[in-house]
């Protein structure tokens, strides 16, 4: 049986924050979406805000595994843990939360890699 996929978001902090000015995200998501083991890969401007919790307690109901590439991850569990809680997920187990800011294309891309790998997709990383 084939190990389900994980999907990946990208919060870019409304796409001004300093913090993403040295990635191209277009070509970051593209890259992820393309090349790496994931469900699907998608760009949102900020999941902090109003609606990015409404989007996130609307996208939770699938029940669907994330990575989510964004700020501090600290800062992610505390902007995202009423959500994975109120759709009856763990933000801990069900959700990799990883800080990409000041990361080029490549950096960010191997510490979407590393993560995968630690999920146990050493082998799909290998082979694609």
């Amino acid at each position: 049986m084939e190990k389900e996929k994980y999907g990946f978001i990208l919060c870019v902090c409304t796409g001004k924050c300093p913090g993403f000015q040295a990635m191209d995200i277009w070509d970051f998501i593209n890259q992820v979406r393309v090349e790496l083991p994931v469900e699907y890969g998608f760009i949102h401007p900020q999941l902090c805000e109003e609606d990015g919790d409404r989007f996130l307690a609307d996208f939770l109901k699938t029940k669907r595994k994330l990575i989510i590439g964004a700020c501090a991850p600290n800062m992610q569990r505390k902007l995202f843990k009423q959500a994975f809680t109120d759709a009856g997920l763990d933000l801990e187990t069900d959700c990799v939360m990883l800080d990409i800011r000041d990361m080029t294309n490549e950096q960010a891309m191997e510490k979407v890699e590393d993560a995968l790998q630690e999920l146990g997709y050493e082998e799909k990383l290998q082979n694609e």
